[in-house]
């Protein structure tokens, strides 16, 4: 698709139908820092505020944003980190794993399932507009990585609650919104909940400018190609060395489990995840050997090493 033509699909029209039918169809069916991610930061009163812009597609991509569903737990045998199978439609041997805990009857099984359920996270390209912590990002182009509050919050913008409210589409050049993405504590927890959208208004004044950006975007569908993912006997090996267990019977057809795991993906939260790897987190740094990494500053790069270990 050329930018003429992105640019005539500048209106709620199609393109915006097209992306909440996509939506409604999901519904219903790292070792290192990466360079291409940005995320937020919080200063030293536990606040945090950035300015962002969602991007269209890339070029030769239908939707603006890709999916993820991965795993992240501790066993016996250390951590589990790993994209999920289940992403693109396959079979996950931990997704079968708890489908055969679950439908076992033991209480404390069903809140080991609790406890290895999928995360389902989100990425986009973005523009960043303002970020006062880093303001050398401003005026680049980023992947970023968000979870199921601020997906809802781009939805909700899309298809308004009210009926004096007007959709709009968030990732439009020219009829979209900046993102204003506030960031708090609660309860000791990061928080999304104030983050909006601003009033509707061009990116940029310079088509010449916004077809340069587009074409600084990323591919989003390379984030979710199969050279992401482990095959599945090696996330079998993985899963089994991890939970410490023995070979198990051959999976259970679909029952009550399926029921609860599609009812879980609609309430799953990356705040929710966060929170509980930064508890063994803190817990953790009381045993393992201190470091003056950077990366150390982060539970997820922290999470991702012990994965590999």
């Amino acid at each position: 698709m050329s930018f003429a033509n992105l640019k005539k699909q500048s209106s709620l029209g199609s393109l915006t139908s097209k992306l909440v039918k996509e939506v409604e169809k999901m519904n219903n069916t790292s070792s290192g820092a990466d360079e291409r991610l940005w995320k937020p930061e919080m200063d030293k009163t536990g606040n945090g505020y950035a300015v962002i812009r969602f991007l269209p597609a890339p070029d030769g991509e239908e939707l603006p944003w890709a999916k993820m569903y991965s795993h992240a737990f501790q066993g016996p045998g250390g951590w589990y980190i790993e994209n999920s199978l289940t992403t693109s439609g396959g079979k996950d041997p931990v997704s079968e794993y708890n489908r055969e805990l679950w439908n076992s009857g033991n209480e404390a099984d069903k809140d080991t399932v609790r406890k290895q359920k999928r995360k389902l996270s989100y990425f986009a390209n973005i523009y960043v507009v303002q970020d006062k912590a880093n303001p050398q990002n401003e005026g680049k182009v980023f992947l970023y990585k968000f979870g199921k509050k601020i997906f809802d919050k781009i939805m909700e913008a899309m298809q308004p609650e009210f009926e004096d409210e007007t959709p709009i589409n968030p990732f439009d050049f020219w009829q979209g919104a900046n993102f204003k993405l506030k960031l708090k504590k609660v309860a000791g927890y990061w928080n999304y909940d104030s983050s909006e959208f601003d009033r509707v208004s061009p990116l940029l004044g310079d088509d010449d400018a916004l077809e340069s950006i587009w074409k600084k975007e990323y591919s989003l569908s390379a984030l979710v190609a199969s050279d992401q993912f482990k095959s599945y006997d090696d996330l079998k090996k993985r899963m089994d060395y991890v939970l410490g267990t023995k070979k198990r019977s051959a999976p259970q057809e679909e029952t009550e489990y399926d029921n609860y795991a599609a009812q879980e993906e609609k309430k799953v939260s990356e705040e929710e995840v966060m929170r509980k790897l930064e508890d063994s987190y803190q817990a953790s740094k009381t045993t393992e050997p201190s470091s003056s990494s950077d990366d150390d500053d982060d539970p997820m790069s922290y999470f991702a090493k012990l994965a590999d270990s």
